[in-house]
């Protein structure tokens, strides 16, 4: 079934880089790649970014947006407190975490702010411990829009899309036809990333990605940068 104009346009809106959580200012490890000469061209950049997709978004925050949509859904907040524990361990470096800890707060911060403020999920979120990590808020975000689950994936990885394009943009450099061509690459794999997401049970959750990890920790000391992340 189609999402409903007022759901399409809340999805739109969470998916936004424009969307005041600081998406923008993370590359999330692309900025150090460009730096370590992985990552040169156009070519280079898209490949890079679809090995994320498969090998991190999908196995580990997809994953925990699927699986907390069902919970805030279900008012499960015993669950709920869970995952978020399991996303906050998943975080392999400073920058990660922090990237997740900044963006589910400010997610919070616009929730309490919009038509569904008085929603007590809202509470369960806040309550969350050390903070509502970025897959927990935005499922719940999804759920107060009134988005199935497969919607609110599609839109998670569509929002993890623009906000890529824009940092290779910026590091490798790309002009923007060439961005264009990245996302238009990256939306070619989105549908199935979701639905793969989905799929994943508890035990096959996996945030293991080595050279990404290590691009992380080396970005905290980079000379010169221009993101986050």
């Amino acid at each position: 079934m189609s999402p409903s104009p007022a759901t399409l346009l809340g999805l739109m809106w969470l998916a936004s880089p424009a969307l005041p959580v600081g998406g923008f200012s993370y590359s999330e490890g692309l900025e150090a790649a460009v730096d370590a000469g992985l990552v040169s061209d156009e070519k280079q950049a898209g490949d890079w970014l679809l090995d994320q997709l498969q090998l991190s978004l999908v196995r580990c925050d997809l994953a925990l947006v699927a699986q907390a949509h069902d919970a805030w859904s279900a008012a499960d907040t015993a669950r709920i407190a869970a995952l978020n524990a399991w996303c906050d361990q998943s975080r392999e470096t400073a920058e990660q975490r922090q990237q997740a800890l900044q963006t589910g707060r400010s997610l919070l911060d616009w929730l309490r702010n919009g038509e569904r403020r008085d929603d007590v999920r809202l509470q369960a979120l806040a309550a969350l411990t050390p903070a509502p990590l970025w897959p927990l808020s935005f499922a719940l975000a999804t759920v107060l829009a009134g988005a199935s689950q497969r919607d609110a994936l599609l839109a998670c990885a569509w929002g993890w899309a623009e906000n890529m394009a824009q940092a290779a943009m910026k590091s490798v450099p790309l002009g923007q036809a060439a961005a264009q061509r990245l996302l238009s690459r990256l939306a070619a794999a989105i549908p199935a990333a979701a639905d793969a997401a989905a799929a994943l049970p508890d035990d096959a959750r996996l945030a293991c990605a080595p050279m990404l990890a290590i691009l992380s920790a080396q970005h905290e000391t980079q000379y010169s940068r221009l993101f986050r992340s």
